[in-house]
């Protein structure tokens, strides 16, 4: 049974390995965890216990050293977050944490999707991204799926193996199919895809954040809800 608190670990996982695969940092302030995406010039505070707003201005300071626009705060649901309204933040999107035994997305019909390193039609933060499913040892893996008019959906499947609390659980990350492309089974496919490199790697669990308009298909496809978190973001 994966826990809210796994959750929350594979998501500053998964932020940890994207900060390390183009040339960012995680960093300490306060007892609290921040992970610095330059790729997508976005700093990420990571699930504190509680808001310290003394330890979160040094850490707004270097985020304007380093360039960033955005900065986001990932919170479990109990916390409160009310002293980041004085700095500036607004409340964000609701992560709503889901999870499944691997086995499960990853019998159905992967379909046409299959494995990647590169993707022509990638630029930008998407195409410097892409860096972790190249990390050694391999613990992130990108699927996609493609239509004669190129490609119209894709996933990442993350397991980082030897991260204490997450034994077993791996996660999905930035699954997305293209509007015109829904409905097509393309996102059960990538899903399956992913979950199969997962279970490969050794996952035993899957955890996921769902938008509400993902719950449907996640839930379908032997997701059930474990808890949800907030977020609150402050453009600089």
């Amino acid at each position: 049974m994966v826990t809210i608190a796994q959750c929350q670990r594979l998501q500053t996982a998964w932020f940890a390995a994207l900060a390390n695969a183009t040339g960012g940092k995680t960093f300490s302030t306060h007892g609290s965890t921040w992970a610095w995406l330059p790729a997508r010039r976005e700093l990420m505070l990571m699930f504190p216990e509680r808001i310290s707003v003394p330890g979160v201005r040094p850490a707004l300071a270097e985020g304007t050293r380093l360039g960033a626009a955005t900065v986001g705060v990932w919170l479990n649901g109990s916390v409160d977050g009310e002293g980041l309204a004085g700095l500036g933040f607004e409340p964000g999107w609701q992560p709503w944490w889901m999870a499944a035994p691997v086995t499960v997305p990853a019998s159905y019909d992967a379909g046409a999707s299959r494995l990647t390193t590169t993707v022509a039609e990638y630029r930008g933060p998407l195409a410097r991204e892409l860096r972790v499913v190249n990390g050694q040892p391999r613990h992130a893996w990108h699927a996609e799926v493609r239509t004669s008019e190129g490609i119209c959906g894709a996933a990442y499947s993350f397991y980082p193996s030897g991260v204490q609390g997450l034994e077993g659980v791996g996660g999905i990350f930035n699954m997305e199919v293209l509007p015109d492309h829904q409905r097509r089974g393309f996102g059960t496919a990538l899903l399956s895809r992913a979950a199969q490199a997962a279970a490969e790697a050794g996952a035993h669990h899957l955890a996921l954040n769902a938008t509400p308009e993902g719950y449907a298909l996640y839930a379908k496809r032997g997701f059930t809800l474990v808890g949800r978190g907030r977020t609150h973001w402050l453009t600089l």
